[in-house]
C-alpha cells in the first residue's frame, strides 16, 4: 500500500519510527518492542537505516520491515540513504525489499560521517528518489523535510527549492525533522504550499524524555528550543522520571495543538520506547481519530 494513500482517510495519520538494534544485539531484541507498538494501531511504522546515517547496508532494516508488514500486519516504510551507497548496492537493497513485499521507501541523503567513504553515485536524496522510481519495481518514495531549515542549506528558500526537487523526482509524501516550536512548523507549511509542494506532510515529534539526549539531537539537526520547553528542561532535567513525564506531556500538548490546526499526520520518533509511545497514543488517540 502506498503510504500517501493513508492521507485520504478522514483522520490524522499517526505513525511511529523505530531503529534496528546495534550490531552486538540480535534483531530479536526489537521484536517485543514492535509487538507493543503495533498493539497501539499506528497507521504505519518506519525503520531507520544504519547507525548515524552512515548508510552502511543494514539487513536488519529489511528484516524488521518484513516482520512489521508480514507478521504483525502493519504497513511499513524502509529508510534508505544514498551518500554511502552505489547503484549496485541500492539495486541489491531494492531486490531485498521487493522480495519481502515492502513497497515504501524513505529516500534520504544521509549524514556525513568521517568514518565512511562517500560514494560518487548519488549526492542528494532527489537523485536517489529518481533512481528508485526509474527501476519500475513498484516502490513508492517518501522524503524528509526540515521545518527549521537543513543545517547545510544557506536559507529557507534554498532548502525549499531542494525539497521541490524531491517532489519533482517523484516523492509523494514527506516526514519532517523533529521540531518543538509549532509556530515554526506552521510557517514552514505555508511556505512549501506557496512553492507548489502539495504532497501530504507529517509532523515529526520527538518526545523529550532525557535532557542530554535531546541536547545532542538538537545539536545534530538544528531544531530550536522554545522558552516553555527550556523551562521544562531546567526544572526537570536532572530528575529522570519527572523529565520523562514532563516530556510526554509536552509532546501530547504539541500534537493536540497541531491537530487542532489541521496538520495531516504525526510521526512519533519513539526511540524504541513502547512506554513513551503508549502514553502519547493514549493521550491523543481520540483527537487524531476525530
Amino acid at each position: 500500500m502506498n503510504i500517501a494513500e493513508l492521507f485520504k482517510q478522514d483522520k490524522t495519520v499517526f505513525s511511529f519510527e523505530v531503529f534496528p538494534p546495534k550490531k552486538e544485539s540480535g534483531i530479536e531484541t526489537v521484536y517485543e518492542t514492535l509487538g507493543q507498538l503495533t498493539d497501539l494501531k499506528p497507521d504505519f511504522i518506519s525503520v531507520t537505516y544504519g547507525a548515524g546515517g552512515s548508510g552502511v547496508a543494514n539487513a536488519s532494516t529489511t528484516d524488521l520491515c518484513s516482520h512489521i508488514k508480514n507478521r504483525l500486519g502493519v504497513e511499513t516504510i524502509a529508510h534508505l540513504t544514498c551518500l554511502y551507497n552505489t547503484r549496485e548496492s541500492v539495486d541489491e537493497i531494492l531486490e531485498q525489499l521487493k522480495s519481502q513485499g515492502v513497497e515504501n521507501i524513505l529516500a534520504l541523503r544521509g549524514d556525513a560521517n568521517p568514518d565512511f567513504a562517500i560514494k560518487d553515485d548519488f549526492h542528494y536524496a532527489s537523485e536517489l528518489t529518481e533512481y528508485i522510481l526509474s527501476k519500475n519495481m513498484g516502490f513508492h518514495v517518501s522524503g524528509a523535510c526540515y521545518p527549521e531549515v537543513h543545517q547545510e542549506a544557506d536559507s529557507m528558500r534554498t532548502d525549499i527549492m531542494n525539497l521541490k526537487k524531491k517532489i519533482d523526482a517523484g516523492a509523494d509524501h514527506l516526514i519532517s525533522q523533529l521540531f518543538f516550536d509549532n509556530n515554526a512548523y506552521y510557517d514552514f507549511i505555508e511556505k512549501v504550499r506557496i512553492a507548489g509542494i502539495d504532497v501530504p506532510i507529517e509532523a515529526g515529534i520527538m518526545p523529550v524524555t532525557n535532557k542530554k539526549q535531546i541536547e545532542r539531537m538538537v545539536s545534530m539537526c538544528g531544531a530550536s528550543i522554545p522558552a516553555k520547553l527550556s523551562k521544562v528542561l531546567q526544572r526537570f532535567g536532572d530528575n529522570p522520571e519527572a523529565m520523562r513525564d514532563a516530556g510526554i506531556s509536552y509532546a501530547i500538548n504539541q500534537i493536540i495543538e497541531l491537530v487542532s490546526n489541521g496538520i495531516e499526520g504525526v510521526h512519533i520518533y519513539t526511540m524504541n520506547d513502547p512506554y513513551v509511545a503508549r502514553k502519547i497514543t493514549e493521550g491523543v488517540k481520540s483527537i487524531v481519530n476525530a
